[in-house]
């Protein structure tokens, strides 16, 4: 290990005095500790040990290629050797073929790789410096017989491609982009790429400029006027490894760029520029004898400052151990790192923190030492030191490799500069807080925290329900509050005794904690109240208290199952109280009493149950609650049914129908889907409804084709998202034609936009899937969703169909033509039908016709009716049309 000896030297010498130094020494304690940690991390820093970079090295000329004494050569080689020398780096290179280069990187078997250009997927492996080293583009070479003038010149051509190339991607996806379909050839090098094509068993081979305008000429080949992927080029490292060496380059690279006579513009005028013819100074031999006689008078200064160095050696020597007393009698862990963060300097109280001596922790890192999320939070705040030459005094929690140990510090860092003002190293000084912090929390539990089941408290829940009611002005936001009181829990303390009904408490808090969120809040109110806090919820009223009713049915279900209580086994349940939030204006106090009044009226209704302070929201809820519950009725009991609404063509001829799902409600009569269809999704009923639907329409589908006139016709179905994306709905809908017999051709399911962007390869499969099946696709309301045209004619659907907004208002709006042109337009050049929905009146048909559509659907030609009375209604259609 380095002392502060050789710091001290210098300290020695800019006083001028050996001993006059000493005696200030002993004279001022306090000056002596800062002077000696200066000084020793100086002597550190002069003469640092060389660290070995392993370099991989791939033939690509000018920019990077083995030189004549194996080390990297060309222009990214020489600027790095230049780094290198500057940063006492001792460079191996590591010669490999680009792609093999890649893969030891990724390994870690070697630490830098340079010519490596940015992209997305490989930032996911490696890391990058800021300053790009180059700035390249790609470009097509091709023999002087064979010119390539434009980028469709390559159909058929047989293109060189390098592998592991950022060439080779790119290219593929631009000319899969313009239908061009080539040959690839792969290649492992730049030349070997160029050596197929002067060989004939390539057309053209894709490279970088750099490479290809020096290598084209010698092999024969031109470059052509197919240019692109412009590319910014660097050095690499291994994800998450070497940083410094990318912190480094990213120091010299900047203003070396900005500078004419720097080592970056020297290997540019060297590797890019033809060489000046180098004439020998009739000078030389008189600056050699200059040279010889400067040599000997500095091997004779040299001699002589060693002399006046042993001179002084034995003084440094006692102030050294003065120095090591005092630091090693301070009553705080002192160190010193160096810019790889290794410690260099430790006094004994760090030495004893880790159990090893100064000599064993010199050198060593923090992560041999302390756990990795220690280590990650030590060196953030030395980065900050080193890097941004900033004062850091932050608490800071450490604990051992194997967690045992858990120990606080209050750090004081600062960084250490040079002459030129430059950090070569931090010094920190540690003092252990650990007690006073394991007292600070202890307090803070006894205040904020019940000691029996460990939930926040009273005084806790109110500093939050406050933090949130002023959050609301700024973001407005639902929240919900909720008390729950214990049922019978008197019973149940006299009964049993306190110390079971202190368990008792304790278990329904930890099942309490498995029913919320972890950004809710859960606390005891006291006695056995306990309150929860619900945040964020939707910002819709309605939902939220949807959302506040689910959380608390889920209470209420997990507060109700059998409790074990030492040995004996009782039952309880909870009632509960529900205040919503969403008016900044309400007080705290006025929140809690809504929430406690709410909760009364629960014990009044019986118990085991909940009630919302809000009577509209509470009929709200009442009301959802019972649609749901009738809609699990009425699938059960068979109470929906369809009906089918005409499809006819140009000559008022009925093709199909589409069905329409109604709700043959016992009390209310018919409902529309629109009251119900939302509730359905909401609860998860909608699967089970749109089966319904899709065996229902199968059946008639297979009652049409008994009849002559009916057996061509077709019915439309709406497929909701949530059926769709049913890992078996194609199963399903498999099944069901096999078991009603019903032709696959005859079913039209129609899909909405919506579907058509979510997952869109398992959209694709299924929809493939279901035309082999011969079941027909269409896509409804078309024009008011985001359908992709590149995704659009990849789809197997046989019809569009025009949402009814847009017939509705078309003779009064031109913008409503305009769009319905362009749609059925767009349906003809992708071969798909074409079919308007709404139409109600003559005017808007002959309009609809004029446009070039030909199907229609709309009370002009029918309204829904059940199915016997629709095939009569369309026949009867049919004679008059």
């Amino acid at each position: 290990m380095n002392t502060p000896q050789a710091a001290l030297t210098d300290a020695v010498k800019q006083q001028g005095d050996c001993a006059d130094f000493s005696r200030r020494l002993v004279q001022r304690m306090a000056w002596l500790v800062l002077t000696a940690l200066l000084t020793a991390t100086g002597a550190l820093a002069a003469d640092p040990p060389k660290r070995t970079v392993r370099v991989g090295v791939y033939e690509n000329a000018p920019k990077l290629f083995l030189g004549d004494r194996g080390q990297p050569s060309g222009i990214l080689g020489d600027v790095l050797m230049a780094v290198a020398e500057r940063e006492r780096w001792q460079v191996v290179a590591v010669p490999c073929e680009w792609q093999a280069c890649l893969n030891a990187l990724g390994r870690g078997e070697i630490d830098l790789m340079p010519d490596v250009a940015y992209n997305e997927q490989r930032a996911q492996l490696f890391d990058f410096h800021d300053v790009p080293a180059l700035l390249s583009w790609s470009q097509l070479y091709t023999r002087k017989s064979e010119p390539i003038r434009t980028i469709t010149d390559l159909q058929g051509k047989r293109i060189a491609i390098i592998d592991g190339s950022v060439q080779a991607p790119f290219l593929e996806n631009l000319l899969n982009g313009f239908a061009i379909s080539p040959t690839w050839v792969h290649a492992d090098s730049f030349e070997q790429g160029f050596g197929q094509v002067r060989q004939g068993n390539a057309d053209v081979v894709a490279a970088s400029r750099f490479f290809g305008d020096l290598q084209a000429s010698r092999f024969d080949l031109e470059p052509t006027a197919v240019v692109f992927l412009p590319a910014q080029l660097y050095y690499a490292t291994t994800k998450g490894q070497n940083g410094v060496l990318l912190a480094a380059i990213d120091r010299h690279l900047k203003p070396w760029q900005a500078q004419s006579d720097s080592p970056y513009a020297q290997a540019l005028k060297r590797w890019l520029q033809a060489a000046p013819e180098f004439v020998i100074p009739r000078t030389l031999w008189w600056l050699l004898a200059g040279l010889v006689a400067a040599l000997v008078l500095a091997l004779a200064l040299s001699t002589w400052l060693r002399r006046q160095v042993a001179q002084k050696t034995a003084h440094v020597r006692a102030g050294e151990e003065r120095l090591n007393t005092i630091l090693n009698s301070v009553d705080a862990f002192i160190y010193i790192k160096d810019l790889e963060l290794r410690y260099q300097y430790v006094n004994s109280r760090v030495a004893h923190l880790f159990g090893r001596s100064a000599e064993q922790v010199v050198g060593q890192t923090d992560s041999a030492f302390f756990d990795e999320l220690t280590v990650a939070r030590l060196r953030a705040n030395d980065l900050r030191v080193i890097e941004h030459g900033e004062r850091v005094e932050e608490e800071e929690v450490n604990r051992s490799v194997d967690g045992r140990v858990t120990q606080s510090f209050l750090s004081v860092k600062l960084p250490l500069r040079d002459s030129a003002g430059h950090v070569y190293a931090l010094c920190g000084i540690s003092t252990d807080m650990t007690r006073r912090k394991q007292a600070e929390e202890a307090i803070h539990q006894l205040a904020f925290y019940d000691p029996l089941t460990g939930l926040p408290n009273r005084r806790l829940l109110q500093d939050r329900v406050q933090q949130l009611l002023t959050s609301l002005s700024r973001a407005p936001q639902h929240a919900a509050l909720m008390f729950l009181d214990v049922d019978n829990f008197k019973d149940i303390n006299d009964t049993l005794g306190h110390d079971v009904g202190d368990e008792l408490l304790h278990q329904i808090a930890e099942r309490m904690r498995e029913c919320v969120r972890t950004q809710d809040t859960l606390a005891r109110q006291g006695g056995d109240e306990f309150v929860v806090m619900l945040v964020n919820l939707s910002t819709e009223p309605g939902e939220a208290a949807r959302q506040a009713q689910q959380v608390a049915r889920k209470l209420l279900d997990r507060l109700s199952q059998k409790y074990q209580l030492r040995g004996q086994t009782c039952r309880t349940s909870v009632s509960i109280g529900v205040a919503l939030i969403d008016n900044p204006a309400e007080t705290r106090e006025e929140l809690f009493k809504q929430a406690d009044m709410a909760m009364y009226q629960a014990k009044v209704a019986g118990r085991n149950t909940l009630r919302f302070f809000n009577p509209d929201m509470q009929a709200q809820v009442v009301a959802r609650t019972t649609l749901e519950a009738d809609l699990r009725w009425a699938l059960a009991h068979d109470e929906f049914v369809l009906y089918y609404q005409p499809q006819v063509n140009d000559q008022g001829q009925t093709l199909g129908f589409e069905a329409l799902l109604r709700w043959q409600h016992p009390m209310r009569g018919l409902i529309l889907p629109g009251e119900f269809i939302a509730v359905a999704e909401s609860s998860g009923l909608i699967v089970a409804l749109g089966d319904w639907v899709l065996r229902s329409t199968c059946l008639q589908l297979q009652a049409f084709s008994q009849q002559a006139a009916q057996h061509h016709w077709t019915i439309a179905v709406n497929v909701s998202a949530a059926q769709f994306r049913q890992p078996s709905f194609v199963a399903r809908v498999q099944t069901m034609l096999l078991q009603t017999g019903a032709n696959a051709a005859r079913l039209e399911l129609e899909l909405t936009e919506s579907q058509l962007v979510e997952d869109v390869p398992d959209v694709m499969a299924k929809m493939d899937a279901l035309r082999d099946l011969g079941v027909r696709l269409s896509l409804d309301d078309f024009g008011t969703g985001y359908s992709s045209l590149a995704i659009l004619r990849r789809l197997p659907l046989h019809q569009l169909k025009v949402d009814q907004a847009f017939v509705r208002d078309m003779l009064e709006h031109p913008q409503n033509v305009s769009i319905i042109r362009a749609i059925v337009s767009l349906g003809d050049s992708l071969g798909l039908a074409v079919i308007a929905e709404g139409v109600e009146s003559a005017a808007q048909r002959d309009a609809l016709l004029t446009l070039g559509c030909r199907y229609f659907q709309g009370y002009l030609f029918g309204k829904p009716t059940p199915a016997p009375e629709a095939a009569s209604s369309s026949a009867d259609s049919a004679q008059t049309g």
